[in-house]
């Protein structure tokens, strides 16, 4: 069974734990080149196909990477453009940044971009609304929701599996592809991307995506470039934070390696026929 490869990509520093984390004004040193290109010879090596979730800041900074990456045959789909939490904006300022993220994106590859995916799973019970703009900015799909609930983000009500939400009354024809959980305990348990696949031993994630396949869908994996890179920059965070933006990075690439060694990927819009 196919499952779904997902790349937020982002350079080392984007991160939303609290407000000054990052200065967008600042120049910062550039990994996503050197980390990119490592992801794409992987998934070149091992058949996998991938959506592309691209800042439009890193558009801005690297056109080619974008053209590079869509001439590999993977999608490229948008992040946004600043890297903020949709829930600490107005529907104004969130069309706005999504708008022009979209635009510059889709300038460079020269097609449509389908679909979106919020900094920081950040469509939550807070910014419900956020659905409608993107609909209204056409795209045919996202991918923010995280059926799960923690400090940061989450919409633990949500379908585990992909579904059209609604909204004002109304089923939305854009379609959300919520990250990927195990039920344990009659609760929704993470497991495939970010600080969980970093966390977790790779048989335990193996386990899981078989479990998702056997309930007839297709396991979400999502990482950002930085998490293959142990000598990127640290960024200056709490015990907490650290932690979860930096535990488990050292063996990560090998646990990628072994999870497209082992399973098949597509992306999203190949895997939906978009």
């Amino acid at each position: 069974m196919q499952n779904i490869l997902t790349i937020d990509l982002e350079e080392w520093f984007h991160a939303n734990y609290h407000d000054d984390v990052f200065d967008p004004q600042k120049t910062y040193e550039v990994r996503i080149l050197q980390n990119t290109e490592r992801l794409l010879t992987l998934f070149d090596e091992y058949k996998a196909k991938a959506t592309f979730f691209v800042l439009g800041h890193v558009a801005e900074q690297h056109p080619q990477l974008i053209r590079d990456i869509a001439a590999s045959g993977h999608e490229i789909a948008s992040h946004g453009y600043a890297h903020q939490l949709i829930y600490q904006q107005t529907p104004a300022v969130f069309k706005e940044d999504v708008s022009q993220a979209k635009k510059r994106v889709e300038d460079i590859i020269g097609k449509q971009v389908k679909g979106y995916r919020a900094p920081s799973w950040s469509i939550t019970s807070k910014s419900l609304w956020a659905w409608e703009v993107l609909q209204d900015l056409g795209f045919l799909y996202d991918a923010s929701v995280f059926p799960i609930e923690t400090y940061l983000y989450g919409l633990p009500s949500a379908p585990r599996f992909s579904y059209h939400p609604e909204s004002g009354g109304r089923t939305l024809d854009l379609l959300e592809v919520p990250s990927s959980t195990v039920r344990v305990l009659n609760k929704n348990i993470p497991f495939a991307g970010g600080f969980y696949f970093r966390a977790l031993p790779y048989p335990l994630i193996a386990q899981c995506i078989k479990t998702v396949n056997k309930e007839g869908h297709p396991a979400i994996v999502y990482l950002h470039p930085r998490e293959i890179d142990p000598r990127q920059p640290r960024l200056t965070l709490s015990m907490k934070e650290s932690l979860i933006h930096y535990y488990g990075i050292n063996g990560c690439e090998n646990k990628l390696i072994r999870t497209l060694k082992k399973f098949e990927f597509t992306s999203i819009e190949g895997y939906y026929r978009l």
